[in-house]
């Protein structure tokens, strides 16, 4: 994939832990196009075999080509106890450079229509969210904004939000009468209603299960995975054998499939490396996996014969892979 040349010309603290970087091409060139949602990928320390997603903010961006921008902002929450994505962010200063993917859009909003959009965010989730609430208000479209976090001082881009939104913001606080209710939001949806989430794992398998509960067409759900899935929930180990090469891989806790075999000089798809694309996905020979993406259907689960390696682990002591 084609790569960028990002200089940081700008940061700024917008909560204790969440740091705006604003980001120019090195040259000075007009940016790629992104639309509201959009994500670029970061080669950390300018390796391209360690990535990190995030999500565009699009504030300030004065171009007046509808096909460019001027800049990139990005906001990225510091995880003292995460892989060191963050931490390595967080050290940049004004005038280091990045090596960047051009913007992929993922997770979009649909077409315009009148149809009033649902928009939910947890944390550091509002980063897309927020992108698609400018848009939205731009467009003079409609839409109701939930955005939840434990308290104001760990919530970025609060003032923004109220100007862009104005009472279709809605703030839930954990632990206090505002805490986000999920199934009020969906009771609250009308039919033809779209729901756009984003944020941390366990948002969104919430939303997710109760969205389905409801009746809410998954075709009218839209999601973003914020953070990785931990591969750590389980403490089992176990094996992995390649049916074309025969080869057998132990799979650690901690570690998921597609890193062990990377690891060992295989090279298999991948993607965003959340479960969400369906990139990195192959056959299962002999097995059962345990599923943990959300790209596969009940139904497709249940039979057994596919999995996305990048999260989805084994209930077996092998799994043997079309691969």
């Amino acid at each position: 994939m084609e790569t960028l040349q990002l200089r940081v010309t700008e940061t700024e603290d917008l909560t204790a832990q969440i740091r705006k970087i604003v980001l120019k091409q090195a040259e000075g060139l007009p940016l790629p196009a992104a639309k509201p949602g959009a994500h670029i990928r970061v080669h950390i320390g300018g390796a391209f075999d360690d990535t990190r997603a995030y999500s565009l903010l699009m504030l300030n961006d004065h171009s007046t080509d509808a096909a460019t921008h001027l800049q990139y902002e990005i906001a990225v929450k510091r995880e003292d106890a995460g892989s060191g994505g963050s931490r390595y962010m967080h050290a940049l200063n004004v005038g280091d450079t990045l090596v960047c993917d051009r913007p992929r859009h993922d997770f979009k909003l649909e077409p315009p229509d009148q149809t009033c959009a649902v928009l939910l965010a947890g944390g550091i989730g509002i980063t897309p969210i927020f992108a698609m609430a400018g848009a939205l208000s731009r467009e003079g479209r409609p839409f109701h904004l939930h955005y939840a976090g434990r308290d104001r001082s760990q919530m970025a881009l609060l003032n923004e939000l109220a100007v862009i939104a104005g009472e279709n913001l809605k703030i839930h606080l954990d632990q206090q009468d505002s805490q986000l209710d999920i199934n009020a939001i969906l009771r609250s949806m009308h039919a033809d209603q779209h729901l756009y989430v984003c944020g941390p794992a366990g948002l969104l398998d919430t939303v997710l299960a109760m969205a389905k509960q409801a009746g809410l067409p998954a075709t009218q759900v839209h999601f973003e995975l914020f953070s990785n899935p931990a591969v750590s929930a389980s403490t089992d180990s176990f094996q992995v054998r390649l049916a074309q090469s025969g080869k057998t891989y132990v799979i650690p806790p901690g570690k998921s499939i597609l890193q062990v075999l990377q690891d060992h000089g295989e090279d298999p798809l991948c993607d965003c490396c959340r479960g969400e694309c369906g990139v990195c996905q192959v056959g299962v020979l002999e097995g059962e996996p345990d599923h943990r993406d959300y790209v596969l259907s009940d139904a497709e689960k249940a039979q057994g014969k596919l999995i996305h390696i990048c999260v989805s682990r084994s209930k077996t002591p092998m799994l043997v892979l079309d691969m």
